[in-house]
């Protein structure tokens, strides 16, 4: 049996820009997806903590040290500039391997810094 678990999570980072006119994703400082062991175009689930808003879209490398986290295209309508957000992503492995499966958890401080 294989199930879902959580693979990594980004927790209470601040929302920095929203590009409504953006083909669409989640742009996240370089230093931010290294720690959270996140690659560019892998699927996340973003949590605004500030409304309760859910959604899920994919990520792209923003520049390394920018602390950027940048809601883009109709993601952009999900949240406002200084919001909180948890963002998490899952992977799906066989049930005993979940067992002792160990995610990355990142707990940026202000500006989005590690």
């Amino acid at each position: 049996m294989e199930i879902e678990v959580l693979k990594s999570k980004i927790h209470r980072a601040s929302i920095t820009e929203a590009n409504l006119h953006y083909v669409g994703s989640l742009t996240l400082d370089e230093d931010l997806m290294d720690a959270a062991n996140i690659i560019e175009h892998e699927k996340v689930q973003v949590v605004n903590v500030n409304n309760g808003n859910r959604l899920e879209t994919y990520v792209i490398k923003g520049k390394r040290g920018s602390s950027v986290c940048c809601l883009n295209g109709p993601a952009a309508r999900q949240g406002a500039v200084g919001d909180v957000v948890i963002i998490i992503s899952y992977a799906t492995m066989h049930f005993e391997e979940a067992k002792t499966f160990k995610p990355w958890l990142v707990f940026p401080k202000n500006n989005n810094k590690l």
